[in-house]
């Protein structure tokens, strides 16, 4: 297997800084639910104000570890302590694992930063395989195939709880060799027939394949999905004027690469969102192509920049649809490097609705924000930069630009400079938003959890607040922005409430 840890930090040390304030540096063990008494600076980003005090991360070394230990992202990269899980009961962190959810792309960054995160294990888990495991299924569920893996390469993916999962995540990445190899040399690592039939005959042992699914099929032990791709997979003669199979709605990652190797591929639109991954090496047609990085890029698990690079890879052959976003994410890519404000504002304005109708404008903004900022444009395609740069990690810009306005950009810069905005709006949640700004405190059940020094299992359960707010409960909402604020993650609770008010104002105006 290649390394895939290495990779994949190269990757993330490569963009922008996730830590933020660090959280061991900040007095939250004493008073948990204090507010400061001006906002804090956000600090994933190069300062924006005149001054900002950053604190020393206080660390301590990870001793003798159990497997739940291993992460990709160090404390000094992801600011969070080492005791991050360590005062939490496993079984409660891997239910809070499987629940949640990513209303906003500022809450997905959070998540996966937690998933990848070095920490002391928690409490109750054995050898901490199954916490690991955990970590691994929400991060393929959110189609980032690469750190799972790299995570599980880590953590040592020949151990009989996570081999699986490997297994499951290198059918998706297309690389089989290690755990192939791993399982015909161990056929205790799994207890699936299928994959050992299937292992088998993916090293050559067709003799021992076709020995273990006769034994098997006779012993009535595979699942009928199974046996009948198996029986195709190992004898294609036998599939000769037979129907092709059902396909079903939420196949494993194996039976979706037998569908494949018996002439009867299954189209990854449909399917769970791990899937999308393989049409990213172009094999399947530069539309599927699209449509998986697109598809990737929403929940985070796709670099911008990758997006950009498949959105040029050619000029596109048809119209309509899809291909109607390409050219004009082409001709506003091309409109960028003229530098001329006129041509920018015409491209703008006619991409911008486009990347909108794809929900992929955070995407967009992350990738051009910066450069709209700083062109003088005006009208409408001032309005989008601006918009742009509440969207990205330049939304203290953005706020600076918008200066003492009114409306709906007068109540975003508020929240940019991490203010209680002073005046209304019409924008979605914009009360609840103005509550978490003000006096709003986190509730008394993430309370105990920071009393507890349970800090990870506090940061999951503000998510799933947040979730549950995005969704229309504004006193949830207000907490869960209260919460972040309160464990030092202002950047997060500014860029997670930005981004709700404006897509959620931009879904509704559809």
């Amino acid at each position: 297997m290649r390394n895939s840890a290495a990779v994949f930090c190269a990757f993330w040390l490569a963009a922008p800084a996730l830590a933020q304030d660090p959280l061991s540096a900040i007095d939250w063990l004493n008073d948990p639910v204090s507010q400061p008494s001006s906002p804090s600076p956000a600090t994933n980003e190069p300062p924006v104000a005149d001054a900002v005090d950053v604190p020393d991360v206080a660390q301590e070394p990870l001793g003798t570890q159990s497997i739940a230990a291993v992460g990709l992202l160090p404390p000094s990269v992801t600011g969070l302590p080492t005791n991050l899980w360590q005062n939490s009961q496993s079984a409660t962190l891997i239910r809070a694992i499987e629940d949640s959810e990513a209303a906003v792309p500022a809450v997905a960054s959070l998540l996966t930063t937690l998933l990848l995160a070095e920490a002391e294990p928690p409490r109750g888990d054995g050898d901490g395989a199954a916490f690991v495991a955990a970590r691994v299924a929400r991060l393929m569920e959110m189609g980032a195939i690469d750190p799972a893996l790299a995570l599980l390469e880590r953590a040592g993916p020949d151990h009989p709880d996570l081999f699986t999962p490997w297994l499951e995540a290198s059918l998706l990445e297309g690389r089989l060799e290690a755990p192939c190899e791993a399982l015909n040399a161990d056929p205790w690592l799994t207890e699936d027939i299928a994959s050992d039939i299937f292992c088998a005959a993916r090293e050559g042992d067709w003799s021992k394949a076709s020995l273990t699914f006769g034994t098997a099929a006779a012993l009535g032990t595979l699942p009928p999905r199974d046996r009948d791709l198996l029986e195709r997979f190992l004898d294609p003669e036998i599939s000769e004027g037979l129907p092709p199979l059902p396909p079903p709605s939420r196949p494993t990652p194996l039976q979706f690469a037998l569908f494949e190797a018996i002439g009867e591929a299954l189209p990854t639109g449909p399917l769970p969102r791990a899937f999308a991954y393989t049409d990213l090496s172009g094999d399947t047609g530069w539309r599927a192509q699209i449509a998986a990085a697109e598809r990737l890029a929403r929940s985070g698990a796709l670099p911008e920049n990758r997006l950009l690079g498949i959105y040029t890879l050619r000029s596109p052959a048809a119209s309509g649809g899809i291909w109607d976003r390409v050219e004009a994410m082409q001709r506003f890519d091309i409109a960028m490097t003229s530098r001329n404000p006129t041509s920018i504002a015409s491209a703008l304005t006619r991409v911008w609705p486009q990347m909108e109708e794809a929900e992929l404008l955070v995407p967009f903004a992350a990738l051009y924000a910066d450069q709209l900022l700083a062109l003088p444009l005006s009208g409408r395609a001032r309005d989008l930069a601006i918009e742009a740069g509440f969207l990205s990690e330049h939304y203290e810009r953005a706020a600076r630009q918008v200066g003492e306005a009114t409306g709906d950009h007068g109540f975003l810069a508020a929240i940019a400079r991490g203010e209680a905005p002073e005046a209304t709006s019409a924008l979605p949640h914009a009360d609840a938003i103005a509550a978490a700004f003000g006096d709003a405190e986190p509730p008394a059940a993430i309370s105990r959890r920071l009393a507890n020094d349970q800090l990870g299992e506090a940061i999951l359960r503000a998510i799933d607040l947040f979730s549950t707010g995005a969704e229309g409960n504004s006193p949830q909402l207000s907490e869960a922005l209260a919460s972040f604020r309160a464990v030092g993650l202002e950047d997060t609770a500014r860029r997670a409430a930005l981004q709700l008010a404006l897509l959620d104002r931009m879904r509704a105006g559809r």
